[in-house]
């Protein structure tokens, strides 16, 4: 409780520290601090304190492990997104939010660390990469629909190709929010039971601060853990985020992203008649020469019949000729005799020649 002597106030420890707070956050319910980070620490893997300071002081900075989503170190400059608090022990500290790098050299720094952490892991390896299907039924994207880069993609994929679903989740593509929402926006088309043939990531150009969504790690691997196959085409060709390289393909812009997803109808058509102009032709000369090959064949196997039939008639004609040289009535009639009968001295026989028969007896049996 507080009392009031004299026109001072006396507050206890307590009442006086929630009295601060409640005029702090009245006061400054959110506030950004731009400075040099020093005395960095993780403690158990939970909690992180640090220090912003310029040449003027000091502030003591608190926030967990999971709200750090970009890497830091001393001497980096950053600008926190923080609510100004007492704690109990009668220390003023910024409990944080948010902290990203401020200036060019601090985000370059924060980005060739996070690179450094996620290439060392395996995420960018090109073995990993899957190929998209060309083309697909249907397509899932995510993309800031009011932004001029969605609309280029739109209409290059209805210019050059027909006939695909697209599904659209409408997300913030720059900001503290975006990548919480790309993030959101991944999981639900990969938790569809249907799932798409390919997710597109989509934003037009920008400076390096309004990309800076795309460089979230958080954000980094999820587009790696992805189910479906993914595409990102952020900012300009000269623009790369980790989200393009983590990417099972990056395109150079939204436009570029259209052109990879689908062939030009004209084209293929125009590949298709030139093709026909050369396979009708091959065709015929096929078909022709299967015939040729066809009457070779009928006339090959024709002589080879014929040649069969006559070494048979030929075959025939010469059993037909030893028969009838073996027929007993020819050989009677070239002189020879047939006798029936037994051969001894005194049986009876019978002589067949070749016009008589002749019965007599046996007289006498020489042998020679």
């Amino acid at each position: 409780m507080a009392s009031q002597n004299n026109s001072v106030v006396r507050f206890s420890v307590s009442d006086f520290i929630a009295l601060t707070n409640q005029t702090l956050e009245y006061a400054y319910p959110s506030v950004e601090v731009e400075g040099e980070v020093g005395s960095f620490k993780v403690n158990q893997g939970k909690f992180v304190f640090f220090d912003v300071k310029d040449a003027g002081g000091s502030v003591g900075c608190f926030m967990t492990v999971w709200q750090l989503r970009v890497p830091i170190e001393d001497g980096m400059k950053v600008i926190v997104t923080a609510t100004p608090k007492l704690t109990p022990w009668g220390k003023f500290s910024l409990t944080v939010r948010t902290i990203r790098p401020s200036g060019e050299g601090a985000i370059k720094k924060s980005l060739e660390m996070l690179q450094a952490k996620l290439e060392k892991e395996g995420l960018f390896a090109d073995e990993r990469k899957r190929v998209l299907p060309l083309p697909p039924n249907r397509v899932a994207v995510i993309s800031s629909t009011q932004s001029a880069g969605y609309a280029d993609f739109i209409k290059i994929i209805n210019d050059r190709w027909g006939g695909i679903q697209i599904d659209v989740a409408h997300v913030q593509v720059q900001g503290a929010a975006a990548p919480d929402q790309i993030i959101r926006a991944l999981q639900y088309f990969n938790s569809q039971q249907e799932l798409p043939d390919v997710i597109a990531i989509i934003r037009g150009g920008g400076s390096s601060d309004d990309l800076s969504a795309f460089n979230d790690e958080p954000l980094v691997r999820e587009i790696a853990s992805s189910r479906v196959p993914t595409l990102v085409g952020i900012g300009h060709e000269i623009d790369t985020s980790l989200a393009d390289m983590v990417a099972d393909r990056r395109a150079a812009t939204p436009s570029n992203a259209a052109q990879i997803l689908v062939p030009d109808a004209t084209d293929v058509r125009r590949a298709n008649r030139q093709l026909l102009k050369g396979v009708v032709p091959n065709i015929f000369r096929m078909i022709e020469s299967q015939r040729r090959e066809a009457r070779m064949q009928l006339s090959l196997m024709l002589r080879i019949t014929s040649e069969n039939i006559e070494q048979q008639v030929n075959q025939l004609e010469h059993t037909r000729r030893l028969m009838n040289e073996l027929d007993p009535s020819t050989v009677l009639s070239r002189g020879y005799a047939l006798i029936r009968g037994d051969l001894n001295v005194g049986s009876m026989i019978e002589i067949e020649k070749h016009d008589i028969l002749v019965k007599a007896e046996v007289k006498h049996v020489n042998k020679k």
